[in-house]
């Protein structure tokens, strides 16, 4: 599991003063309430849109999260500094075809308000952006991970184990009803060890641009499922790992993926 001591490194932004929905019923239709954890993520400077990627929702008590990738929140390296996001919310439990865009802004004052977290290793790749609950459609449909949802420590995760990872590849996803495709991963390194020292284990999956921010999950040991969403909620799909030394001629990419320990969310979404 994530050891160490993370540090939040940007403020929280106000908690909402006023009672907020709660998320809506399970939709009538036949849709999986882990396909409702997951949204997909547009970036925006000013108006112009600059990338797609994804993000879930954790809520912890009555405060609503959205989870995702901290380099789509802001990424020095490839000159990628978004003043917004967008995500994609349905809006009839009855019909997933109905959706409306909703607006975050992520600044301020001049003040970030997202979160990202540091340990002893340095920076972890994973943001958590306050949502306004009092702010979204009152029909809004969604499904949020929890606190409880997260790996306790006693329930096995053995390398090899099944896993999914559930976002929006390349910004690819059903656009009729609005709902993200997932991915099969198994678990590639030893789950609770950092690899090489950092706060994140292995995947072994096929991944793309676009997937990062993505949750990871592993099917719950029956009988043990929260709020009729039975997965764990083992980590937060970053990038893609490959080998500096590989000759890109005769060589394939690793197809290994880091995922950060979602542990970290405990830590970010405090107050």
């Amino acid at each position: 599991m994530h050891t160490g001591a993370p540090t939040l490194q940007a403020p929280p932004p106000a908690p909402a003063s006023i009672a907020a929905p709660v998320a809506a019923p399970a939709p009538t239709a036949p849709t999986e309430p882990l396909l409702l954890t997951a949204a997909r993520v547009c970036t925006f400077l000013g108006d112009r849109l600059l990338t797609n990627a994804s993000g879930f929702f954790f809520q912890r008590g009555e405060r609503l999260f959205l989870v995702t990738s901290r380099h789509v929140m802001l990424d020095e390296p490839s000159k990628h500094f978004p003043d917004r996001i967008e995500i994609e919310l349905h809006i009839d439990a009855a019909n997933m075809a109905r959706s409306t865009g909703f607006s975050m802004p992520l600044y301020r004052d001049g003040k970030s308000l997202w979160r990202q977290g540091e340990d002893k290793a340095g920076e972890i790749d994973v943001a958590m952006l306050e949502i306004q609950r009092t702010a979204l459609p009152r029909s809004a449909v969604y499904s949020a991970f929890t606190p409880q949802h997260l790996h306790d420590g006693v329930a096995p995760v053995e390398v090899g184990a099944s896993l999914l990872v559930v976002g929006f590849p390349l910004g690819f996803h059903d656009t009729l009803h609005h709902m993200p495709v997932v991915r099969h991963a198994v678990v590639a390194s030893s789950f609770g060890l950092r690899f090489q020292g950092k706060g994140y284990f292995l995947t072994d999956a096929r991944t793309h641009r676009g997937t990062s921010g993505a949750p990871v999950v592993m099917r719950a040991p029956q009988g043990t499922a929260q709020g009729g969403l039975p997965w764990l909620l083992l980590g937060v799909h970053s990038a893609r790992l490959d080998v500096g030394s590989r000759d890109l001629q005769l060589d394939e990419a690793l197809g290994l993926n880091c995922a950060w320990y979602a542990d970290i969310l405990m830590t970010l979404s405090e107050r």
